[in-house]
Parts: structure tokens; sequence; C-alpha cells
């Protein structure tokens, strides 16, 4: 139950050779015996976040880890920060689909894994990826500083190790026990409010459409449904009247605004251009600094929220924007 290899100074410092290839290894075996055993893995959302405590250590994370990157949450109940972090990291667990597993635990009441990753204060976060443990970072991070570091560790992990994620099944918590990482919510008023944001964007009335995912969101930030009808609702408004010729022509003389790519890259998105829509974007980040680039990035994250996780598009160009990033 020991943790290893915390002297690591960060996520590209992961392991050795032999250590990823023996982790591939194993990730490999893993994926074999569960379609010989007739299931794919799957596991719903509400799996993407667990609580840890020091018996099940061993199984839960550093076992856990030999398939998925596991990233751990030391908090307490008395942490303001904690209660800060906490919410937005399972969020993110949701959002990333299964790249990588969310363990919570509790500091109060697991001192001998608090003494034995070093903690000197909470909230702190780190990350177990093939057995090795590694500090991630100390404190209530500003969210794109977070998912920088979550798209660094998921690429590390996939590309060095072999680590796939989970594959998830929205349909499995369904009816079954409380969800940690998407909270049960009354069927009723969000089945209304979602059939007319529906009714709002059959009918062209994008403004009306967006606020309705909008109030959704505003209660359950998770909801999969909501998220990927505003990300489409607020795309079809952006290019609702404009001149396609004269945004390809600003495009094309100034490939180094930020505003003009990105309003192409709306284009092609629409279009149906999608690995042309996230290239344009990525190359632009390439080119670009500060806000700019911070820009661009949102931007393209939003235009996975539209294509959908779990489409490979999607997953090739998060690795090409985090080597373009890093």
């Amino acid at each position: 139950m020991q943790p290893r290899n915390m002297s690591m100074s960060g996520v590209v410092d992961l392991g050795a050779v032999k250590a990823a290839q023996e982790a591939k290894a194993k990730a490999e075996q893993a994926r074999a015996e569960a379609a010989r055993q007739g299931g794919g893995g799957a596991v719903g959302p509400s799996a993407l976040v667990i609580d840890v405590d020091e018996a099940g250590f061993e199984s839960e994370v550093l076992q856990r880890s030999a398939e998925v990157p596991v990233v751990i949450d030391f908090w307490a109940e008395w942490c303001e920060p904690c209660k800060q972090l906490g919410p937005l990291l399972e969020r993110l667990a949701v959002e990333y689909n299964g790249r990588f597993l969310l363990a919570k635990i509790d500091v109060d009441a697991n001192q001998m894994l608090m003494q034995q990753f070093g903690i000197q204060g909470i909230p702190a976060v780190f990350a177990v990826v093939a057995g090795q443990a590694l500090p991630l970072f100390q404190g209530a991070a500003p969210e794109a500083q977070i998912r920088q570091t979550l798209d660094q560790l998921v690429q590390v992990a996939e590309e060095r190790f072999g680590l796939t994620g989970l594959t998830i099944d929205a349909d499995a918590d369904a009816g079954g026990p409380e969800s940690a990482a998407q909270p049960q919510v009354p069927a009723g008023p969000y089945d209304a409010v979602l059939e007319a944001a529906a009714r709002a964007l059959d009918s062209g009335d994008l403004g009306g459409a967006v606020q309705a995912y909008r109030n959704v969101l505003s209660e359950d930030p998770g909801h999969p449904e909501a998220k990927l009808g505003l990300a489409q609702a607020e795309l079809l408004q952006r290019v609702q009247g404009v001149d396609p010729q004269a945004v390809r022509r600003d495009a094309a003389d100034r490939p180094a605004d930020p505003a003009a790519q990105i309003a192409a890259a709306d284009l092609d998105l629409v279009g149906g251009h999608v690995e042309d829509a996230f290239g344009r974007l990525v190359d632009a980040v390439r080119r670009t600094a500060g806000e700019d680039r911070e820009a661009l990035r949102l931007r393209l994250l939003e235009l996975f929220e539209v294509v959908g996780a779990d489409d490979p598009r999607v997953a090739a160009a998060r690795r090409t924007l985090a080597r373009a990033l890093f």
C-alpha cells in the first residue's frame, strides 16, 4: 500500500521505459480478460468518483491504476478550499468520460495515507498511474490550470502506459444506487425544460434554447444532454447570419488572429468538416500565447462538446492540443 516514486516533479517524469512496457502489457491483459468474460468492463458515471479509505487503497487505487489513471483528492470536512475544489474535480471526472478515476480521501479518517503521501496541507491532489504516485497540485487551483494538468496526465497515461481509461455506460446508473458523480434529480421538471429547449432549437429560437439548457445546467452542471444541447445551440447562434465567404477570407488573410480562426472553425464544424475545425484551432494555439491562446483552447473544448467525447476525432485532437500546449 506504500505509494511509490513520490519524488517525481511532474507528469512528464512518469516511470521508466520498462515500467511503461509492463503497464501496457497489464492493461492489454485486463482488457482481454474482460472480453473473455463477456463484458466490456463498462461502468456508470457514478463509478467515476469513489470514496477511498486505508483498507481499500490497494484494490481501489493501486490495482485500478493499471487500467485508468487515478486522481486522488485529499480533503477534509472543515477545509473551505476543499469544498470549492471537490465539486469541480467531480464535474471534470464526469466530463472526461472515463479518462481518469477520481478517488476522494478524507485525511481526518485516513491519517496513515496522509503521512505516506507526505501531505503538508489540503486540498492536495495526486495521481497514481500504473502503480506509480506523483503530486499534481496543492490548493484550489484555477479550472484552466487543472484542465491542463489533467490533459497532460491523460495523454502521458495513454501514450506511455497504454491506459485508455474506462468505458462508460450512461444508462448503467438508471434506477441504481445513488450516484456520486451525477446526483439524481427529479425527472419531470428536467424533462419539461429539455423538451422546451428542443422545441426552441427546432423552431430556430436559438436564444430560447440556450437559456433553457442553461437553466438545467444551473441546477445540474454535469447533465450530459443539457451540456450537448447548449454547445450545439451556442454554435448555431454564433454562425447565424454570418457571411461564410467573408469569414473564410478573413481567416485566410489573418492566420494569427484568434477571432478570425475561431469564426472559421465554427463554420467548419457546422459544415461537417470536424477535423478541419479542430486542426485550424490547434494550429492557431501553436502560433499564439497568453489570453489569445486561452480563448482558442476554450473554443476548441466547446467544439469537443458538440462532437462528443466518445468520437475518436475528439480523442485525437485532445492529444494534439496537449502537445501544442506543452
